[in-house]
């Protein structure tokens, strides 16, 4: 597994994976553009190469580019939606410049409309967006699903890709924190497995193409969306660690959104920590085998929750 942490190209894009070595990030995650403006930030060639080398010569092995938050390719509002696919097209083309392994897309909001149809907005603009790309990959990352936010389970996901047109290109991009937010108890193990059991069912595990690693300050089938650092939330230091020791998950990029002190952000301390619960949950895992049963077994595991 790759871990590291979301990261800010602010002075250059070479300077994010300076940020990410001096954290000592196996992955990176940078927002292409100011997250909460329309305008694209145009990279240069030199950029480009000055970001390739750098990260030739470091320990990164993948970068995730996360699309920005004004971003709602399920709106009614047809103008929103265009600015939306712009922007995502955008996206799509910094991470094929970049050799991004995927981008990670909120695919929107019913707000307070038909999911249904909200679903089928949403897949039109993504589908159209793959059309005017050629490579990266789009991951579209489950929410908690305050706000009527789309892909808070698993069946809205599949419903997703399907609707955008089920491309090679589209993957899920899986979050602890909204997870369990959402319902999932995969606070062991064994939840963990039911969970994948659900998605290898539903949506398939070879689209399963990043994760973000959080814990999450609200509980079990809240709804909310409140990213708490490692430990600190309702997951639990055990529940990372179930989390990242997942057998399914391991050759997959793995970033952290965490707060951080002072809301800073993850710094080396917490991608330490991540990299040291990914060992244990790992470590319970080949345990567990030996003893022929699932690592931290409870009953109930891996129930989809709702409040």
């Amino acid at each position: 597994m790759l871990i590291g942490a979301h990261v800010s190209p602010a002075g250059g894009l070479a300077r994010a994976i300076e940020r990410g070595v001096e954290r000592g990030c196996r992955a990176i995650q940078i927002f292409n553009q100011s997250p909460r403006m329309w305008r694209a930030s145009a990279y240069r060639a030199a950029d480009v190469e000055a970001f390739r080398h750098a990260m030739a010569e470091s320990a990164i092995d993948a970068v995730l580019i996360h699309t920005v938050y004004l971003v709602n390719c399920a709106s009614e509002d047809a103008e929103i939606r265009a600015k939306s696919r712009v922007s995502l097209v955008h996206s799509l083309r910094a991470g094929e410049a970049l050799g991004a392994r995927g981008v990670v897309l909120h695919a929107g909001s019913a707000k307070g409309g038909d999911a249904a149809s909200a679903i089928r907005r949403a897949g039109e603009t993504i589908r159209r967006a793959l059309a005017e790309t050629e490579r990266c990959q789009l991951h579209l990352e489950n929410t908690a699903g305050a706000g009527g936010t789309l892909g808070r389970t698993l069946e809205e996901l599949a419903e997703l890709l399907a609707a955008a047109g089920g491309s090679p290109r589209l993957g899920v991009c899986l979050d602890s924190c909204h997870l369990l937010a959402s319902g999932y108890d995969i606070r062991t193990p064994a939840g963990m497995d039911a969970l994948v059991h659900q998605i290898a069912a539903k949506v398939g595990l070879e689209r399963i193409g990043s994760l973000h690693l959080n814990d999450s300050q609200a509980p079990l089938g809240s709804g909310r969306d409140r990213h708490a650092n490692l430990g600190r939330g309702e997951l639990g230091e055990r529940g990372c660690a179930a989390f990242l020791g997942t057998p399914a998950l391991q050759q997959l990029p793995c970033v952290l959104e965490t707060p951080g002190e002072k809301r800073s952000g993850a710094k080396r301390e917490e991608v330490e920590l991540a990299m040291r619960l990914h060992r244990r949950g790992v470590a319970a895992r080949k345990r567990a085998s030996a003893r022929g049963g699932p690592a931290g077994a409870s009953a109930g595991g891996g129930r989809h929750k709702r409040r």
